[in-house]
């Protein structure tokens, strides 16, 4: 088995869970497409690159990532830093021939995304965005009903993703929440995940119409601070798009201020042989309607079939955090194993670059919509 050396740039949550993801991956599977090993961690304070190494295990940290990507035994390099950083840092590391894996989203905009994914195919390296959800049981299983034609023509989608913790106008101003780091707010935060996971399952649509509102409009500067700032990104958005042929249409709703949830993805999927219905707060089920099943006498036997999904464990856990659902963490680690493969047997890596910029595209139009308050054409 080969080793392969993994250099992470951005140790906060995130790169935390990506870290687990790695160590993982020979623990979940066996055998493992490859040794991953956590050869140099990149972060912002000297502090915090020398806690990685004592506590995880990496082999060096540094404050410079362009130290991990002149090292010869790293082989991969992993992005989890502010959005705004993520195109010179991929863009260095394709140059010096190193794969890539990159947190969503891509980019801060559509143009930057497209940059990134030329930088990438004129390097000829493998790159897999973060869009973990795809990994989901439910959601594989999902597609596989729907490309076996199970739900027939699509005629409605609903896709939610809510979040309930940017309720508290206390809660102080990070990056997240200024648009020349992050490129947004919830829609890019959140709205990339389950636009992803739209598109993955129903396909391309034609034409969106968007609302993008700020309700908490000012903040605390910082944690304790008095004064307070601007907030000039989006709390929620508000998305109908439409397909023309064959003519369909969704609705996808995304917050950062949806009081009363934790980390909820709710799915529903319409077409006119059957619905799926899901939701990552019960992520043990997929709910599947089937029309073809008699419709009588007295009834029938049509209704909401619960098909198990389940992925068991012989550990109860609450890693990574009380708000996230059962298999949280096997999303992530099952797209690091997709990577790993991909990279392992030379073949594509999805979601890759290129679906991620179109995907950026996809919300740069919503910012259009909400913006001039019209539909307008996705591209």
């Amino acid at each position: 088995m080969n080793d392969l050396g993994i250099g992470l740039i951005g140790f906060g949550f995130i790169g935390r869970v990506h870290a687990l993801g790695y160590r993982s991956v020979p623990l979940y599977y066996s055998p493992a497409p490859c040794r991953p090993r956590l050869v140099g961690v990149c972060t912002s304070r000297e502090e915090t690159a020398r806690k990685a190494v004592d506590e995880i295990g990496f082999e060096v940290g540094t404050t410079d990532y362009r130290e991990l990507i002149a090292r010869d035994d790293i082989q991969l390099i992993d992005c989890c830093t502010p959005n705004d950083s993520h195109r010179e840092i991929i863009a260095a590391a394709a140059q010096a021939g190193k794969h890539v894996y990159c947190e969503k989203p891509l980019a801060v905009n559509g143009k930057q995304a497209w940059e990134m994914a030329a930088e990438v195919q004129r390097a000829d390296v493998k790159h897999q965005v973060a869009l973990q959800y795809r990994f989901i049981p439910a959601i594989m299983r999902a597609k596989q009903l729907i490309d076996e034609g199970r739900l027939g023509r699509l005629f409605t989608a609903r896709v939610c993703y809510l979040h309930a913790g940017y309720i508290d106008p206390a809660r102080p101003v990070t990056w997240r929440m200024r648009k020349a780091v992050g490129g947004g707010g919830a829609l890019l935060d959140l709205g990339c995940h389950v636009l992803d996971l739209l598109t993955h399952l129903a396909g391309n649509f034609d034409q969106v119409w968007a609302a993008t509102p700020t309700f908490i409009k000012e903040r605390p500067s910082a944690k304790g601070a008095a004064d307070r700032v601007p907030v000039d990104v989006d709390d929620a958005a508000y998305i109908l798009l439409r397909r023309n042929e064959p003519s369909a249409m969704a609705t996808v709703e995304v917050s950062r201020v949806a009081t009363g949830t934790n980390d909820e993805i709710r799915l529903e999927l319409h077409g006119d042989k059957g619905a799926l219905r899901f939701n990552s707060m019960d992520p043990n089920w997929l709910h599947f309607y089937d029309l073809s099943d008699p419709g009588e006498p007295l009834g029938g036997e049509r209704g909401y079939k619960a098909i198990e999904v389940v992925q068991r464990y012989p550990k109860p856990s609450v890693l990574p955090g009380e708000k996230f659902s059962i298999g949280w963490m096997r999303y992530h680690i099952s797209a690091i194993h997709e990577l790993l493969a991909c990279i392992a047997e030379d073949r594509p890596c999805a979601p890759s670059f290129e679906e991620a910029a179109k995907l950026q595209d996809l919300m740069d139009c919503v910012y259009e919509s909400a913006e001039e308050e019209k539909w307008v054409d996705t591209r």
